[in-house]
């Protein structure tokens, strides 16, 4: 154990998307809808889409790579790895384990996967950032990966307009450097609620059959309207809530990155916390809904474009299938180097 009252931050990030893009001009040709459908119901325009064999472990390493880079490391320097994702590359083993190999890290360091939909990266945030102020870990990289193409109803116009495929990775790091980094966290679930954004089928309660197959219970299905009202509640109180935790006011906070899963949703949280879109940047319109990824694709556009400081308040918020949801106030730091 530390005897040292240990920070930890994100060092970097690092993120990859496929090459195909997927138009809705393209969808509307597959399924009965619209570019302006669309775009008002979503915000979305496009999303990247994986090819057959580009698994979440193979654009999770090529997003884990950029952030050891970035960050002046190699794969050795890495002690602990965790991968979000509700869209694995096979039910056993890990994604994780795959995308260590994928790297080369040590075979010393635990590797694993957090399975909590779209709050996976908020989730997998948490667990490492406790799991390191142990001091049992000094270098951390926490991956959120999907391949929702893989398991959306290409037939289905509520579904299969909204998500898209990518990666997104964090390399965190200890420091005795009080007040820097993840200073509070805040996770819950409902299972009561679970039927509203979920897949029937392909676990071991229902393995897959011909029959599940033809029926498509492989599919992600969502009730939409729900799941909209339960989300913009959640996740404005998950922000309130991790707010008054850490003593600090939401005009303190320079930007409020949330995963990006509807325009609408997004609107609608802004305005109950009465802030500005202004401070919600959003992708949404290129990427669509990417579960896990979102929040690190998110957070690594803002970085590049010069928005993010050393010493910005942010907060990150999301909600998922479980249903889960889970926010996380940090001060952006940039260790000298």
């Amino acid at each position: 154990m530390s005897s040292v009252e240990l920070s930890v931050f994100i060092r970097a990030i690092g993120v990859h998307t496929p090459e195909r893009t997927l138009t809705n001009a393209e969808l509307s040709k597959m399924v009965d809808t619209s570019d302006e459908w669309i775009k008002t119901r979503s915000g979305i325009a496009e999303r990247r889409i994986a090819g057959p064999g580009e698994n979440p472990s193979d654009m999770g390493a090529k997003a884990a790579a950029k952030a050891i880079a970035r960050a002046g490391l190699t794969p050795a320097d890495v002690d602990l790895l965790i991968v979000a994702t509700m869209t694995p590359d096979v039910p056993f083993p890990s994604t994780a384990c795959f995308l260590q190999a994928k790297l080369g890290l040590r075979r010393d360091i635990p590797c694993f996967d957090v399975s909590a939909a779209c709050s996976g990266f908020v989730y997998a945030l948490q667990v490492a950032k406790d799991m390191m102020r142990s001091g049992s870990y000094r270098r951390a990289l926490v991956v959120g990966a999907e391949k929702l193409s893989s398991v959306v109803d290409w037939s289905d116009r509520t579904t299969c307009v909204l998500f898209g495929d990518g990666a997104g990775a964090a390399l965190l790091e200890t420091t005795t450097e009080p007040n820097v980094g993840l200073l509070g966290n805040l996770l819950g679930a409902d299972g009561n609620n679970a039927e509203l954004l979920h897949c029937a089928a392909g676990g071991s309660a229902a393995p897959a059959t011909a029959d599940s197959l033809r029926d498509g219970k492989h599919f992600l299905r969502m009730n939409g309207k729900e799941v909209f009202r339960h989300a913009v509640r959640v996740m404005a109180e998950s922000c309130e809530r991790v707010l008054a935790k850490c003593d600090v006011k939401s005009e303190q906070v320079a930007w409020f990155i949330p995963h990006q899963a509807n325009i609408r949703i997004l609107e609608a949280v802004a305005s109950q916390l009465n802030v500005g879109m202004d401070r919600f940047p959003s992708n949404l319109e290129r990427y669509g809904n990417t579960s896990a990824a979102s929040i690190p694709l998110a957070l690594e556009e803002a970085w590049q474009a010069g928005k993010i400081k050393h010493g910005d308040l942010i907060l990150i918020v999301a909600f998922g299938a479980g249903l889960t949801w889970g926010a996380t106030l940090l001060r952006w730091h940039e260790p000298t180097r």
